[in-house]
């Protein structure tokens, strides 16, 4: 009995240092498989804070829309911008496939490049900035020498939509352009709304009306990399394009005037082709736009036929484009410089991204053999693109 009553202490250690070793190995086991779970969903929405700004004395937020399948799209009122578009790969996995930051001030940083914006008054370049409306000139801010871009000194990528989302999948930004914001005539009351669907699209309606002849032509100028943003350049991403046609241009890149087919030439994707095979090709237009900055003549189509596919060599995800436009802007990301820090912590390295806004022709109301821009009072202006996702 005394043997056994000096021996309970080491017993009764023993069983403590077992009890122990038990409590500890579930919770290493735990540890890991969390471990495992956040590498598998890794990718994330930036977070609500760096957004929430007053910006000319108006409310700035970030705006979540979800859809049945996972996918995920973060939208803000500042501009109108596109944030974050989660999609699942080949594997599954989700990827942000859209070049954005974290905050807003990164967006003002970088507002040059137009990272997802909304883009107007006038999408693309008018030339030397001004045009002739009913035999009024009107003269615009040139911020793209000798041209206006995107809108000019403050376009709708620099401005607080109002905004109200209205459930899970939808959010609708509206926004009312002044009688000569920027030097374009009218009070022009516009409405963008995108729209997460369940069969894994992003839907953008534009729609606008005003009370005096104007011109118009928006966009969305999302820039995507169908690996993921930060997985390297977009050069062996597949192209297709529906477009036997584009617009050359000259060195400022306003379109010659004249319509061309690509056959022949290192803009032909009519059938699939890697973005990078002919981009350095000795080619003047090449030179003209250091690399792919036009804008092709899409074929006649409809909203029920894609005009343009691409494909991530990587992740396998493909983008389809379809658009009541009649035209598209490709841009490989030739002016990327790697001057500002993504999302995720990459940079936006040279051609780590490409664009593709459907739009009407760049300089068209300088050029009548374009199909026109105008807008006038009584008419309702009304174009749908939408970005769909497959794997």
């Amino acid at each position: 009995m005394n043997a056994l009553l000096k021996k309970l202490p080491a017993i009764f250690l023993t069983l403590c240092i077992l009890s122990l070793a038990a409590c500890k190995q579930p919770s290493r086991k735990t540890a890991t498989n969390s471990n495992m779970t956040d590498s598998t969903t890794q990718v994330t929405l930036p977070p609500s804070t760096g957004f929430e700004k007053t910006i000319d004395g108006k409310q700035t937020h970030l705006y979540i829309l979800r859809n049945k399948n996972g996918m995920e799209a973060a939208i803000t009122n500042y501009g109108g911008h596109l944030i974050s578009l989660l999609v699942p790969d080949k594997t599954g996995k989700l990827t942000n496939i859209v070049v954005g930051f974290d905050d807003i001030d990164k967006y003002k940083k970088a507002m040059s490049a137009y990272y997802g914006a909304t883009i107007g008054r006038y999408g693309n370049r008018i030339a030397k900035g001004h045009f002739v409306l009913d035999g009024r000139r009107y003269d615009l801010f040139i911020n793209n020498k000798p041209n206006t871009l995107h809108g000019g000194e403050k376009g709708f990528n620099d401005v607080v939509w109002d905004a109200k989302k209205t459930n899970d999948h939808i959010v609708e930004l509206t926004y009312l352009s002044k009688d000569m914001e920027e030097g374009y005539p009218g009070n022009l009351n516009c409405k963008v709304t995108y729209e997460l669907t369940d069969d894994n699209a992003v839907k953008i309606s534009y729609e606008a009306t005003t009370d005096k002849p104007t011109i118009v032509n928006l966009t969305n100028h999302s820039y995507f990399n169908l690996n993921g943003i930060g997985s390297g350049t977009i050069l062996n991403h597949s192209v297709e394009l529906k477009a036997a046609n584009y617009l050359p241009i000259d060195s400022t890149s306003i379109p010659l005037g004249k319509i061309t087919s690509v056959i022949g030439t290192p803009f032909d994707f009519t059938k699939p082709a890697e973005i990078g095979s002919r981009i350095s090709d000795n080619d003047q237009q090449l030179k003209n736009g250091k690399g792919y900055d036009h804008n092709y003549v899409l074929d006649k189509h409809d909203l029920n036929t894609p005009i343009a596919t691409v494909t991530g060599d990587k992740s396998g995800i493909k983008m389809e484009i379809f658009t009541e436009e009649p035209g598209l802007q490709f841009y490989s990301g030739n002016f990327m410089s790697g001057n500002n820090t993504m999302l995720g912590g990459g940079k936006d390295d040279k051609r780590t991204a490409f664009a593709m806004e459907t739009q009407h022709y760049p300089d068209s109301p300088n050029q009548p053999q374009f199909p026109s821009t105008i807008l006038k009072p009584g008419e309702v202006y009304k174009t749908v693109t939408i970005y769909k996702f497959l794997k």
